[in-house]
């Protein structure tokens, strides 16, 4: 998340279980976090639940292209599907594209 947006100052995190076997983690902020995609120029203002929906989508896609390992690649599937149907999804889809 430092990567992802200067509003980061590190503390709690909360771990969400989806009902479609995914998972992510977010921030426990009460604010709006303002994010900054260097790769692909996206900036915007999420939830902290849509940045972290980024953050885990960031984090599993290198993953699964470091170890190349058939779960890790299922969970950013899920967890993107996921992210197609959450009320900030262009926002989540245009950062991580």
């Amino acid at each position: 998340m430092d990567y992802l947006s200067e509003d980061y100052a590190g503390g709690f995190w909360n771990f969400y279980t989806l009902s479609n076997g995914g998972f992510f983690m977010a921030p426990d902020y009460d604010n709006l976090m303002w994010l900054s995609v260097e790769g692909n120029g996206f900036e915007g203002e999420l939830s902290p639940n849509a940045a972290g929906i980024v953050a885990n989508l960031f984090a599993l896609g290198h993953l699964a292209s470091e170890i190349q390992n058939d779960r890790i690649i299922e969970l950013y599937h899920l967890l993107r599907e996921f992210a197609c149907d959450h009320p900030e999804s262009g926002m989540i889809l245009r950062a991580i594209d």
